[in-house]
Formats: C-alpha cells, structure tokens, sequence
C-alpha cells in the first residue's frame, strides 16, 4: 500500500509541473505577440525640413599618373650598367641602364662603310650621265636607277643599325622618381620588350573614372570633384574634371568614357598617393537652395502618384518630388516646412 501511495503522490506531483509548465508557455508566446503587434504598430516619423538639397553622382576610380611608364630595352642583350636604384629622383634624359653594345656598334659601323660606298657609286655614275640629262639612253638610266637605289637601302640600314643602338640604352623620359628596378646590378642577359625600369613623376598624379553612357552626360569639364580614397577614408580631397573622352574605353563591357580628375590643393610629393590606389568621386549634377526636403524612406507611391503620410496610416498627402540626395528628397506640394510625417 505504501509503495502504491508514493506513486499516486509522485504522479500527481508531475502533472502539476506539467501544468505549470503549460501555463508558464502560453504566458511567454502571448507576451512575444503581444510586445511584436505593439512595436510594430510604432510608426517611425520625420519632420519637413528646408534648405539646400544635391543631387550626386558617385563614381569609383583608381589613382593614375600622366607622366607613368615602365621602359624596356629595345633588343634582347647583357646588362652592362645599372645607374639608379629604387626611390631616386632623376632628370629628364639621364642614362638609366645600358646593355652591351659592341656587336650592335659594329653593325652601325658596318652600315655606316656600306653607305659610304654606294654614296660613292652613286656620285660615279651621275658623273658618268651628267651630259645626258635629256638623251639618257635606258642602260644609263639602269646603271643609275640601280645606284641609287642602293644606296637607299644602304641609308636605310644605317637608320636601323642606330636605332638598334639606341635602344640598348634606357634614359628617363621625364622628371621623375624611380619605383622599380627589375635588375639593379651588370651581367643579366635580358629578352628585349620586358620592362626593366619604372619611372613616376608624382605630381602628375590624378584620379581616372570609368562613366557609362547614361551618367557621362552628366559630367563637364571643370566640374568640382570631392574623392574619397580607400586608403583614407577619414579624409576626402577636392579635385575638378581635367578632360572627358569622347570615344568609349577599349575592352570595357558596354560604353564606358575615360575622365581625368585632378587633385586641387594636394601636395601630390608629400600625400603618400600610389598609382593603383582605388577610391569614389562624387560629383554634385544639379543642386538646388531653400527647397524642402525629407528623408527618401517616407516617400510612398501608388497608382495615383507620389505621396506622403500626414497622419499615422491614414493620411495621404500626394506630393511632387524633386532633386533626390544620397539620403534626402526634394518634395512640393500641400505641405510645410516642420510638418511631422510617418513612414
């Protein structure tokens, strides 16, 4: 009997604690959709305000420079003098680096003997046809014609073998600092076209954007620019538009057009800008004062047109809609300056 009394007690013991449990439940979930209906009738509300309004544009750019180049020997050969090291400034036409030039120096002489004799030649023959300038017979215009030509083609020969010899030698293009030195020291034998050295004048620096065909007729020559760079993006800089191109960029997706912003103001030695360096330039297409304004989230549309809420969920206001910011609107219409408006 004993035993059977404890288990009459631990049950009734249990469906009590299961009761309570069910009660506690039902408390919770009535409170969460009680609270949850409560908050989401709150309506979020926001105050006509009037002043000045822009419209911007944001473009992403990189950093460039007009004055950037990485030079390359003309001809494959053996280095034999390096005369910079990375970070040297340097001065326009200074000799950079140099390969070995004896068989590229004997081949300019060689054509040098050779355009000296067919000059000779030709000289001969002129002087053996000089009085039959109106009866030359065809085998004195053959023997002349062929001298001549020759010594073309001799003269020609020259002008490659010097070219060849002046692009075993690299000298720097512009005023400028040098920021890369594949190889700083003599005897590498290099391939001709890859790039041995490269050269940056800085204050040549300045930002190139990429702008499709609907946002490039938005943009002029001498427009003001703010950028805000990546790399510092707790500052932001003015720039204006340089140029705007007017054929689209090769091997861009779609119409894309080149523009050129400079920096205003910027002391482009001292402010730690890298070629490469990504960032946004907003550009300001139409602005307008004393006009009013609210944030863009309170302004609603149906089939009617735009509008706005004056009273909770139930007041309708249908309004016009101007300028539009990052954040704000333009409207006009049936409303006021200070007016409270909900979302």
């Amino acid at each position: 009997m004993k035993n059977v009394n404890f288990r009459k007690k631990i049950s009734g013991f249990l469906k009590k604690r299961w009761k309570l449990a069910l009660v506690l439940l039902v408390v919770i979930v009535g409170g969460f959709f009680y609270f949850s209906k409560k908050n989401g009738d709150e309506l979020e509300t926001a105050t006509v305000q009037k002043g000045n309004i822009k419209e911007e544009l944001i473009l992403s750019g990189t950093v460039s420079a007009t004055n950037y180049a990485q030079l390359a020997f003309e001809t494959s050969g053996k280095i034999v003098y390096v005369g910079v090291l990375d970070g040297e400034e340097v001065k326009k036409g200074r000799l950079l680096s140099k390969l070995d030039t004896t068989l590229l120096n004997s081949e300019y002489q060689k054509a040098l003997s050779d355009r000296r004799y067919t000059q000779a030649n030709v000289e001969n023959v002129h002087d053996q046809v000089k009085d039959n300038e109106t009866d030359e017979s065809y085998a004195q215009k053959d023997t002349r014609t062929y001298s001549e030509v020759a010594n073309d083609k001799a003269w020609e020969n020259v002008i490659k073998a010097k070219r060849s010899l002046d692009g075993a030698s690299l000298y720097a293009p512009f005023d400028g600092i040098i920021t890369s030195v594949a190889y700083p020291f003599s005897g590498v034998n290099i391939l001709a076209t890859i790039p041995q050295i490269e050269i940056i004048d800085p204050t040549t620096m300045y930002m190139h954007i990429l702008a499709d065909q609907t946002e490039v007729t938005k943009l002029s020559v001498g427009q003001k620019v703010e950028v805000i760079l990546d790399s510092f993006d707790e500052d932001s800089f003015e720039g204006k538009i340089e140029t705007i191109s007017f054929t689209p960029m090769a091997g861009e997706s779609g119409s894309s057009y080149s523009v050129k912003v400079s920096f205003i103001g910027v002391d482009l030695l001292a402010s730690r800008f890298k070629i490469g360096m990504t960032g946004d330039a907003k550009f300001t297409t139409a602005e307008k004062d004393d006009v009013l304004y609210i944030p863009s989230g309170f302004v609603n549309s149906d089939k009617e047109g735009k509008f706005v809420r004056t009273n909770g969920k139930n007041g309708k206001v249908y309004v016009e809609v101007g300028l539009e910011s990052e954040d704000d609107t333009q409207i006009s219409g049936s409303i006021h300056e200070g007016l409270t408006l909900y979302d």
